[in-house]
């Protein structure tokens, strides 16, 4: 299967990287914190040496042995699978659900470094996300450029005009979901072209493609929206870099079309599968359009800033989205972040590693229906924005997956096709 080649193969590739990643800076440590530095960092390459041993050794899963807040939450995790096993053995990376070990592999990454002061804030994998977003560099300023120009005269297009740029900002926030690095174990994966210039020619790839449903949704919540209410829309984040930017281009379109009044971005609390989005990076990608010295991107970052200022853009972090469970639980386990998030009009879920948790990340039929995977998981209404780098899909038309399938063996784990897929809630 493709969880067996990922943790075969991908993860081990992964923790070499983040190994490598100490080793190159062993000197700056020294020069920030002396010898504690150079100390911290052999006992957190220490750790994750023993970590990938473990993994690909196929050891049982250990509890966590951290003070750090989710500790607790993840070794009554971990007693759940070992209950699930009934007693055939303890959980090991190879014979557990593959979600699970993956999200454990890099919370113990993280504990690697948390456990190491003082060296505990450094995030191994900054250094991939900034050369994403700067090997993107065109891409960006292709995408700022299109935006600034739109927004001259956004006040003039009529409603069949928004709806097309909405769709067309939609499909480049889906594609720019490609851009992914523990996708591709942290090789270059950055955008080289502009993104608008092939949105025609990837329509067909998109196999759901419910963006009038998402339209309608907006236009009738607009409509609809009183003094008191606003129209609130939530963008659950995945990748920074190239990505991240579709994401803030999207939201700025919302708020300055009126379709929206409020946009709510969730991130990561720590570094989470490669190149997800912390509230650093969020931070970060911001102040580098800022300060670019090209005039569209600088007044895009310029803008974004005063977005964050008013009020009318909020980042937010919970450390649910890194913790094993997939989404319908979160009602009991994160009840808080449940009752945040039904304060939403509508609900992006970025990325790939969403929709899994979206859909417990089972093998499904491809034609059971998307309401009926999520398990109850009904906020508010919500919609995927997700390229298929994972074998489980649902919401399809009966044969269609069969019939990609017969002449594209790996379609589901390409990132060649994607989905625009929406629930409407209860």
């Amino acid at each position: 299967s493709f969880a067996y080649f990922t943790i075969k193969d991908r993860l081990p590739q992964i923790l070499t990287r983040v190994i490598d990643t100490l080793h190159r800076h062993k000197n700056e440590f020294f020069e920030e914190h002396g010898e504690k530095g150079v100390e911290a960092e052999k006992r957190a390459i220490s750790f994750l040496s023993k970590l990938r041993n473990e993994l690909q050794t196929d050891k049982p899963v250990t509890p966590l042995e951290d003070e750090l807040p989710d500790a607790a939450l993840w070794n009554q995790y971990l007693d759940y699978q070992r209950n699930l096993s009934n007693g055939n053995g303890e959980p090991s990376w190879f014979q557990s659900p593959w979600l699970f070990v993956e999200c454990y592999m890099y919370r113990r990454i993280h504990a690697a470094l948390a456990q190491n002061p003082p060296i505990d804030n450094f995030d191994v994998f900054k250094e991939g996300k900034a050369q994403n977003f700067f090997e993107s560099q065109e891409a960006v300023i292709a995408l700022c450029t299109y935006f600034q120009e739109l927004l001259k005269n956004i006040k003039d297009l009529d409603e069949k005009q928004l709806k097309e740029e909405l769709f067309k900002l939609l499909q480049v926030s889906l594609w720019g979901n490609k851009c992914d690095l523990s996708f591709s174990a942290g090789e270059d994966s950055s955008q080289k072209s502009s993104p608008l210039q092939s949105l025609e020619n990837m329509v067909p790839y998109i196999l759901v493609n419910d963006m009038e449903k998402v339209w309608s949704l907006l236009v009738n919540a607009k409509k609809n929206r009183t003094e008191r209410s606003n129209v609130r829309v939530d963008i659950i984040l995945d990748n920074a870099g190239f990505e991240l930017v579709s994401d803030l281009v999207l939201a700025d379109f919302l708020l300055s079309s009126k379709l929206a009044d409020e946009i709510y971005f969730h991130g990561k609390s720590i570094p989470w599968y490669v190149s997800d989005t912390t509230k650093h990076d969020f931070n970060w990608t911001v102040k580098q359009l800022q300060s670019a010295n090209h005039m569209w991107m600088s007044r895009c970052g310029i803008n974004w800033e005063g977005n964050l200022k008013k009020g009318v853009w909020v980042f937010c972090d919970h450390m649910f989205w890194t913790l094993p469970h997939d989404f319908s639980s979160m009602g009991g386990v994160a009840p808080d972040l449940y009752a945040e998030l039904q304060k939403s009009n509508l609900i992006f879920f970025k990325g790939d590693l969403n929709y899994r948790k979206l859909t417990g990340d089972r093998k499904w039929e491809y034609s059971v229906p998307f309401h009926q995977a999520l398990n109850k998981f009904h906020p508010a209404p919500l919609c995927s924005l997700r390229t298929l780098k994972s074998d489980t899909q649902v919401g399809l038309k009966p044969g269609q997956g069969e019939q990609i399938q017969a002449s594209e063996p790996e379609w589901m784990v390409s990132g060649k096709y994607g989905v625009v897929q929406f629930d409407a809630g209860l």
